[in-house]
């Protein structure tokens, strides 16, 4: 994958969405290898069909296990769908409001009652004005979506630490809010194609 972002709309931690409290909805985020090293594995052409196919490393298939069972560790995260490249992991991670063990912030006390933090699943987020005066206070609080990646990357690298793997993380991950079901089939069809497209 390229540093280019997909379709211009990743964000990175210092700059996440001030209206919006990442404590319920659907995001598409990417996490990154430390200088895009291929510790997940490698694409090679499958011998029978000459399409492109991703080999895991055991630390790959052990980043695709965490993927698959995160609802085990974190009961309010669902992946629904994702991909695990040579470098990089893309997914569609849902943040269910209603299981969330408790509530981390209230947008409110920041924004004033007339910044409305959408439910679980919201089909469009409304944007509004925010005071930049406040950027920093709201970029340095954790949401939930920040825990599970977190804990997400903090199994792979204890994985890698107990088996002797060389392996590290980027600091940050790039997210997306998902805010329609248009954006929402692009992403997947995104997701779904990244094997193949992988190189171009």
């Amino acid at each position: 994958m390229s540093e280019e972002k997909f379709q211009n709309c990743y964000r990175i931690p210092s700059v996440r969405a001030l209206w919006h409290n990442y404590n319920g909805g659907l995001y598409f985020i990417t996490i990154c290898t430390h200088a895009r090293e291929h510790y997940f594995g490698e694409i090679t052409k499958n011998p029978s069909t000459a399409h492109p196919q991703m080999i895991l490393s055991p630390i790959g298939k052990y980043a695709n296990e965490q993927f698959h069972d995160v609802q085990n560790h974190y009961p309010y995260a669902d992946i629904p769908l994702w991909v695990v490249m040579p470098d990089h992991v893309h997914a569609i991670i849902g943040i269910n409001h209603d299981k969330i063990p408790y509530e981390r912030r209230n947008a409110s006390q920041f924004y004033g009652n007339n910044h409305v933090v959408e439910p679980w699943c919201t089909a469009a987020l409304h944007q509004s004005q925010y005071n930049t005066d406040r950027h920093q206070q709201i970029a340095n609080m954790q949401g939930w979506l920040s825990v599970t990646i977190g804990g997400l990357k903090r199994a792979v690298t204890h994985f890698a630490k107990q088996n002797h793997i060389p392996f590290a993380w980027q600091t940050r991950f790039y997210d997306r809010i998902i805010r329609n079901t248009d954006e929402l089939n692009r992403i997947a069809q995104y997701i779904e194609n990244n094997v193949e497209i992988w190189g171009k």
